[in-house]
């Protein structure tokens, strides 16, 4: 077993010979002469289990050196017992206000240092435990929180591609939404009108959620889903139901989930209400302006400018100047105003977006 290591400072010679002779047959010791010199030894690897300082010193103090050793993190949990003949109680409560251990005063009697360095290398070696049990256990929760969120965003994007295996043509375009969302949201952190509720653990629920927007559609008949020509008024109708589905479908599984989930909630919004729009004409509940939830709205601006680049079975890919345009010219109508301004400030993010994540 290693022997605990031990720096004594003192700029007497006779005085570190003392406390060597005492302490070498039970430890490892180094010694040094001057405070700047002992704070050379204590940054070296592997830094000392305990050091012995003497106050009173030339050019620099005990109390000096040890406002040093708090001061650095390689340094400030080693544990600093003051040798010091300054045996006023004001100087003894200085040392230990300034964050010594322990405080002995001069001559030394050898039984007394011998039992304060083993008491305060007994507690090192306890905290060091506890220290090293804390990370270890840190380390478990962030590996289990890190798999749980895998498992999470696995499992949105298995239920939402389950919804887009019943429209193959849209490719990439959970991925691509997603981002768009997460660029606005981003982008209007800031904003007054949405910085109370755009906090980041809101912003990553909303990119989580946001692939869920259209599961609804599992519930819509492949005649009408995948029809190639203008839907009639009573298969709109019907096309419309996706909406309401969905949100249905993510309530019940939030039912059956022992406590309330976040990122479910926000998907329920975005499913039940993406269709909505800021002047009312939306569907499925004809809400209008902030009664449309914020995570509906910035989920319709990047629905509709994706359905708008993409080819569909009823419709070629547009232009990306003209579905900007488009989406511009929605502002105040179909999409929160502030929205459509983030999203020309984004506009070149958008792009990267489409590009990156292109059929």
């Amino acid at each position: 077993m290693t022997q605990p290591s031990i720096l004594i400072v003192d700029d007497v010679p006779e005085n570190l010979s003392v406390l060597g002779e005492l302490l070498q047959p039970m430890y490892r010791v180094r010694a040094a002469n001057s405070g700047r010199r002992a704070l050379q030894i204590a940054n070296t690897l592997p830094p000392p289990d305990i050091i012995l300082l003497d106050v009173m010193m030339p050019d620099m103090d005990g109390y000096g050196v040890l406002a040093e050793l708090r001061a650095n993190p390689l340094t400030r949990d080693i544990p600093v017992i003051f040798v010091t003949a300054m045996d006023g109680t004001e100087d003894e409560e200085r040392g230990l206000d300034g964050g010594a251990v322990d405080y002995i005063t001069k001559p030394i009697r050898p039984a007394i240092v011998l039992a304060r360095v083993r008491t305060q290398l007994e507690l090192k070696k306890a905290r060091d435990i506890l220290s090293d049990q804390n990370a270890y256990l840190e380390r478990e929760v962030a590996s289990r929180m890190a798999e749980n969120q895998l498992i999470q965003e696995v499992s949105i994007h298995a239920l939402a591609h389950l919804a887009e295996t019943r429209d193959p043509e849209t490719g990439n375009h959970l991925r691509r939404t997603q981002e768009y969302v997460r660029t606005l949201a981003r982008s209007l952190q800031d904003h007054p009108r949405f910085s109370a509720y755009l906090d980041d653990r809101t912003i990553n629920a909303l990119a989580q959620s946001a692939p869920l927007h259209d599961i609804g559609k599992v519930g819509i008949p492949d005649h009408i889903l995948l029809k190639p020509g203008k839907l009639t008024p009573e298969e709109w109708e019907i096309m419309k139901t996706h909406a309401e589905i969905g949100a249905q479908a993510i309530a019940q599984a939030e039912a059956d989930s022992a406590r309330p989930v976040e990122f479910l909630r926000i998907a329920q919004e975005i499913a039940r209400c993406h269709h909505e729009k800021w002047d009312g004409s939306g569907y499925p509940n004809a809400l209008a302006g902030d009664e449309i939830p914020i995570s509906a709205r910035l989920m319709a601006l990047a629905d509709v400018f994706d359905a708008l680049i993409c080819a569909r079975v009823y419709k070629p890919a547009m232009p990306m100047q003209e579905a900007y345009d488009i989406i511009v010219g929605g502002s105040g109508a179909h999409f929160d105003p502030d929205v459509v301004s983030t999203f020309i400030r984004e506009f070149e993010a958008f792009k990267r977006i489409a590009a990156a994540y292109a059929e």
